[in-house]
């Protein structure tokens, strides 16, 4: 059982990952140029970029963040390199929602909208993905870097959450 939640989280952080470093070249290739001006160049840049987007690459993530957290659940896994790891693969999510909201500015901005370099995603999401590929096959001891952190941040505060904060 758990090969089959490895093999599906590795395949699935594959899409994912290639998505990632995908959907920018594509939307800096065909979503400057002088065809995408034209009706049909237009629809063809949109229909790759909306389907890529959320019928390949979103639900590669989905099914990558799941079987993660399964392998986590399953191996009780409560390593430092693990909360680094998923630290890494946050910032990958937000990346992939910023492609999202091009993409979606893209297509509904109507002309008005000045798409800025998505290259920028390249640049902030490969970085991460190599992160996350290295904690995960060196498995580095963190706790020189656990221990020059604050001590508030390293030990329990044995403090209520404010009933504000509280949703029950």
């Amino acid at each position: 059982m758990i090969a089959a939640f490895k093999a599906a989280h590795i395949a699935a952080l594959a899409v994912w990952c290639a998505g990632l470093i995908l959907l920018p070249v594509l939307m800096h290739l065909h979503g400057r140029g002088e065809p995408v001006r034209a009706q049909a160049g237009y629809a063809r840049f949109r229909r790759l970029s909306h389907f890529s987007y959320t019928h390949v690459v979103t639900p590669a993530a989905v099914i990558a963040v799941a079987a993660g957290t399964v392998l986590i659940v399953m191996l009780e896994l409560v390593d430092a390199w693990l909360l680094a790891k998923l630290v890494a693969v946050a910032g990958m999510v937000l990346v992939h929602a910023w492609l999202g909201h091009l993409v979606v500015q893209s297509g509904e901005g109507l002309g008005g909208y000045r798409m800025p370099p998505p290259l920028i995603a390249l640049v902030l999401g490969v970085p991460l993905m190599l992160v996350v590929l290295w904690l995960v096959l060196a498995k580095p001891d963190l706790t020189p870097l656990i221990e020059r952190m604050p001590m508030f941040l390293r030990e329990p505060q044995d403090r209520e959450l404010p009933p504000d904060l509280v949703p029950i």
